[in-house]
């Protein structure tokens, strides 16, 4: 046997995604559903005196007796992956290998087991977004009260709190969750309408008047409902949709890992990832503490985002009742962004729940930028009680350059006691309430509930 380590294997062979995904969309597990189609399509026309109950019998003992070294051999023969399965699963049924694939194409059956995996994979993925989302909720209310400084265009601006800012990125993976819910409740097979849609075959096996309760029967005994008009495949815009909303939950996770990224560089040092006591940053620098979970969730997102892209030509490309330009890429198209997005997930539950809330580092910011914030409400206080909104305007102007100059000599912020202690302010505030109202915890306005409002909503959402 050859060395499997000699030859190319992607990545998702063992590296990204879990075991559980790749056996939905192994080898094995696809031809597992291939037969057991076959078998349904089968027992649906028994009822109609097509295949004996020997034939289904013999169809039944050999459903699970997957052979893929004589599949591939006898493929190696004819180009055709489905009927050198088909010849496979017949050849061990010696009494009703002759009644399988009555009436079907290729795509009855493949298209058919597509829409089971997909099925089958987005339930996978929105369990993981579940988990993912009540850590978030878990984080949120722990940390609703939390005063931090704020960013907008990387550039200091007023106080949140760490728990609002964990709501930014539960909010979107929540609107994602709601979406997947959506969008997989609606999966459809092909359903059995042979060549080119027009169920053509079928009505000469069963008559015209069988057409609509065969199909019902197929539906309900496969437990998955089918497009009312298909061509030789199912729409591809299905594809599209599913793998769009997958992109999105890449989206969200990518914005989360990149603010992570920043927020552990030791300029802000406010947040880390989890690093093992045997982790090894770079080989050239050992003091390295390089984010490469956050990096692998970008990386990997990056990739998943330019998926949906192939799927809208895979649909808007195929001409006529079908062409095969879209078969090839999505053997790797399809399993591939689920194990992207599985793997997006396992990586962020991982660093959700185990990450590093450095809180000296949060306060040192905060008390470093939080005061500039705080000369509006300074202004808005002085101005409410009788002093000239333009020139307080102006010294508290030149107050702050001064103590941006400070800070930029490596000196604590000294604006707070610098307008405290201005004789100009002194006539109209106090220093006491200019030094209260310039304290950040009171700045954080409506974060706090909102936060705990919103990890409510998620919690009650799931429950439901």
């Amino acid at each position: 046997m050859t060395d499997p380590y000699t030859l190319y294997q992607s990545p998702f062979t063992w590296r990204y995604g879990s075991d559980d995904m790749r056996r939905v969309w192994s080898e094995t597990y696809k031809r597992k559903v291939w037969r057991r189609i076959w078998l349904a399509l089968a027992e649906v026309q028994a009822t109609y005196g097509l295949v004996s109950p020997e034939q289904l019998g013999d169809l039944k003992a050999h459903v699970e007796d997957i052979d893929i070294p004589r599949a591939l051999e006898i493929e190696s023969e004819i180009q055709h992956d489905l009927m050198a399965e088909l010849k496979t699963y017949a050849g061990q049924c010696p009494l009703g290998g002759g009644s399988l694939h009555l009436g079907a194409t290729s795509m009855d059956i493949e298209d058919n087991a597509d829409a089971i995996r997909l099925r089958e994979s987005m339930q996978m993925v929105l369990k993981k977004i579940e988990g993912v989302l009540l850590l978030w909720t878990q984080k949120m209310e722990q940390w609703a009260d939390l005063p931090i400084i704020a960013f907008t265009h990387l550039q200091p601006a007023e106080p949140s709190t760490l728990g609002y800012r964990f709501a930014i990125y539960a909010q979107d993976l929540f609107e994602d969750y709601q979406e997947l819910s959506r969008v997989a409740g609606k999966i459809r097979g092909k359903g059995f309408k042979g060549a080119v849609g027009t169920s053509a075959a079928y009505m000469d096996l069963l008559g015209e008047s069988s057409i609509e309760t065969f199909e019902e029967a197929l539906s309900e005994k496969l437990d998955l409902a089918f497009y009312p008009v298909s061509h030789q495949t199912y729409p591809r815009k299905q594809d599209y949709l599913i793998l769009s909303t997958l992109a999105g939950v890449g989206a969200s996770l990518n914005k989360f890992a990149f603010d992570l990224r920043v927020l552990q560089s030791p300029l802000f040092g406010e947040l880390s990832e989890p690093f093992g006591s045997k982790q090894v940053g770079s080989s050239a620098m050992p003091f390295k503490r390089n984010p490469i979970n956050a990096e692998k969730i970008d990386s990997l997102a990056r990739q998943l985002a330019g998926l949906p892209r192939i799927a809208w030509d895979n649909a808007a490309n195929s001409l006529l009742e079908r062409t095969l330009d879209d078969s090839a890429n999505r053997r790797s198209l399809l399993p591939e962004a689920f194990l992207i997005t599985d793997e997006l997930l396992r990586v962020s539950q991982r660093l959700i729940s185990g990450l590093k809330i450095e809180e000296s580092a949060i306060q040192r910011n905060l008390a470093t930028y939080a005061p500039f914030a705080a000369t509006e409400q300074v202004l808005m206080a002085a101005a409410k009680a009788g002093a000239d909104r333009q020139v307080m305007h102006e010294k508290l102007r030149i107050h702050s350059l001064q103590a941006w100059q400070a800070i930029q000599a490596g000196m604590p912020n000294p604006l707070i006691e610098a307008i405290a202690q201005d004789a100009d302010f002194q006539q109209f505030l106090p220093g006491g309430e200019i030094r209260r109202l310039m304290q950040a915890g009171r700045h954080t306005g409506s974060a706090p509930a909102r936060a705990r409002e919103l990890a409510q909503q998620i919690k009650q959402w799931l429950k439901g």
